[in-house]
């Protein structure tokens, strides 16, 4: 009886170890870690566990983590810009008003209506003008237009030859207010009879449309002049002296004279805005082209490059793709230095045959006027290359 009791009482015992054992090791998983004493010198890590992912999650105290580095305002601000940034649009690389995809599915389409013609601009003078002043404008530049016809493009007698002008322009980026510019344009056709407009966008890359159309109008309409100047308006044109040049030249004859530019080479930038793709031009130089502050041309040459311009296919940059016309008809176009489109030195800009000076806005109208009056000052005392 007592061997039988003593069994029993270390059967109780055994079972009491057992469960105090049991109860030991649920404790353990209860208790809070930030009870134990962390590891020497060891951040702690939190242990791997597979519990129902639809329990609630148990925080780690602040002693059982790694030290935090202190989050300052100027710290959160950013990274709130940060995440901005991330969750928006990329802004894209290359001018949003030009996408490559849409010129590419467009580019065949050259012929655009003419909103405001000219077509008795090259009558007036009986055997046609020696000279036609073609000025690149954009509708809004009203101020500009005025600047060039009181000084250096106003037509008339020039040396003793005549003189015309003309502004080709495209239609505003906006067209909600199309027909209101269309109302204005018209009204300074009426005033000044210098106005071409065509039905496309005036943008950077549609200048090429503004060139082919310029050069099919000139063919059409200006057939008897003798020469052409075309350029834009931000510069200064020395006229008398690019007369007394254009006298010892036939217009019957190919004349392409300019800031010719050789050996230059596409742009793979994306971020540039003369960007080009491999794709869309292959080659690793570009033909040689004028710099487009201006250049001239004679009426031979000008009927020549209109009818390259409807077989050469369209390129975004203008001057790179005239520079493909006189190509196509193995023109090559002659550099002078009287052309300066990149800045001139002062003794060019005294004493070249043509004298071109950069005029941007912040340019007082005094200043225009002084480097009128210094040309003329200085144009007895220079002598003119050929």
């Amino acid at each position: 009886m007592r061997v039988r009791l003593k069994g029993d009482v270390i059967c109780t015992l055994l079972l009491l170890v057992a469960l105090c054992s049991l109860l030991y090791s649920q404790l353990e998983h209860l208790v809070p870690a930030g009870k134990k004493e962390p590891a020497q010198n060891k951040p702690r890590v939190a242990p791997k566990t597979f519990s129902d992912p639809r329990a609630p999650r148990r925080l780690m105290p602040a002693k059982a983590t790694a030290p935090r580095p202190q989050v300052t305002p100027a710290m959160r601000r950013t990274e709130v810009a940060k995440t901005r940034v991330q969750t928006t649009t990329p802004a894209p690389l290359t001018d949003s008003a030009f996408n490559f995809k849409l010129y590419l599915l467009n580019k065949d389409n050259r012929n655009f209506n003419l909103l405001i013609n000219q077509p008795r601009k090259c009558r007036k003078t009986p055997g046609g003008p020696f000279l036609l002043i073609a000025i690149k404008s954009v509708v809004e530049d009203f101020d500009r237009r005025e600047i060039v016809r009181k000084t250096w493009g106003r037509e008339g007698l020039v040396n003793g030859e005549h003189i015309q002008r003309v502004f080709l322009l495209g239609t505003p980026k906006n067209r909600t207010v199309l027909a209101t510019w269309e109302t204005l344009m018209h009204q300074e056709s009426q005033t000044y009879r210098d106005i071409l407009l065509w039905d496309f966008m005036d943008t950077f890359f549609n200048l090429t449309l503004k060139e082919i159309h310029f050069l099919s109008w000139a063919a059409e309409f200006c057939r008897n002049v003798k020469f052409i100047f075309k350029g834009d308006a931000d510069v200064f044109v020395n006229v008398e002296n690019i007369v007394d040049f254009l006298k010892r030249h036939d217009p019957t004859e190919d004349l392409f004279v300019g800031d010719i530019i050789y050996n230059a080479r596409p742009i793979r930038v994306r971020k540039s805005k003369y960007y080009i793709p491999e794709s869309m031009y292959g080659l690793s130089i570009y033909p040689a082209y004028a710099g487009g502050g201006g250049f001239l041309l004679s009426s031979c040459t000008m009927r020549k490059l209109s009818r390259a311009c409807r077989e050469v296919e369209l390129f975004p940059i203008d001057d790179v793709f005239l520079g493909m016309c006189l190509q196509r008809i193995n023109l090559k176009p002659i550099l002078h230095e009287g052309f300066k489109t990149f800045g001139i030195v002062k003794h060019i800009e005294k004493c070249s045959p043509w004298t071109f000076f950069s005029m941007v806005r912040s340019v007082r109208n005094e200043r225009r006027h002084r480097v009128r009056t210094d040309t003329r000052e200085h144009r007895d005392h220079c002598q003119l290359p050929a």
